[in-house]
Parts: C-alpha cells; structure tokens; sequence
C-alpha cells in the first residue's frame, strides 16, 4: 500500500478574468469600507440573505446564504488595507461552480472619487463556459451598481 500524499481540491480556475468596474462619487476609502468588507457583501448584493464568518484576516471562511437557499463557503487569500485589495477562492457551493477565484480593488481617482473593480476567474460544473461568464459578469456588474447607489 501507497503512503498517503499531501493534496487538496483547491486549485485555481483557467479562464479569462471578468472585470466589473464602477465609479463612485466618494472618498476611496469610504467606497473601501463597503466592498473591502470581506464579512458584509450581503449590505450589496440583494440575492445573498446573510453571511457567517469562520476566523478573521487571511484565512478566513465566509459563507454566502442566498435567498433562493443555495450556499458558498470562500476563503480570503489576502488582503491589504492600505493598498485597498483583496483577494478570495470559493471552496465550496451548491451554485453549480467548479472553480471561483475573485479580486477587489479600490483606487482614489482624486477628491470625492473613486472607482471599485471586481475581477473574477471562474469555471463552471454544468453550464457553458459562456453562458457562465454572462452570469457572473451580470452579476458582478448589478453589484457594484448597488454600491454606487449606496455611496453615491
């Protein structure tokens, strides 16, 4: 019998990147203070119906609860107050998604203005490739439209 060997079913997506990108007529740190919450995605994303925390900084897990009673459980890789950036992996879903990474970005486009982008690399279980992409560009794209509104 083989001895066991170290391995994981994280690996990242390979796929182009999505971009979702919104100005917003605010500070960039107050615009970083909303989609820089890693824990509160629900205060702009009106299909998530809440969302649990396990741990805190890098490393920990959120679980997005939608509406509709699917799940994703995702982990933050990192992330850097001071440059406004972070970055996550979903590690579990029922939302049909093989492989999700996802980046957020703030930057300060001078006084009282600042843009957020979401760039997200994803594979889907089922769907197409294309059609998947549709999705998660709409999706990301409504999002930050919220925080526009929000903030704006």
């Amino acid at each position: 019998m083989k001895p066991l060997q170290p391995d994981t079913l994280i690996r990242n997506p390979n796929a182009a990147p999505l971009v979702a990108s919104v100005e917003v007529p605010c500070e960039a740190a107050r615009l970083w203070n909303v989609v820089g919450n890693f824990a509160g995605f629900d205060a702009f994303i009106p299909a998530l119906s809440h969302i649990d925390m396990t741990g805190t900084g890098v490393g920990a897990l959120r679980t997005k609860f939608f509406h509709d009673g699917h799940c994703a459980v995702e982990q933050l890789n990192s992330r850097d107050d001071e440059a406004m950036c972070m970055t996550w992996t979903t590690i579990y879903n029922t939302l049909g998604v093989a492989r999700l990474w996802a980046a957020m970005r703030v930057e300060g486009l001078g006084e009282g203005c600042s843009r957020a982008t979401w760039t997200l690399m994803g594979e889907p279980l089922e769907t197409e490739q294309a059609e998947f992409e549709q999705f998660v560009q709409a999706f990301a794209d409504s999002a930050l439209q919220n925080v526009r509104q929000m903030l704006g």
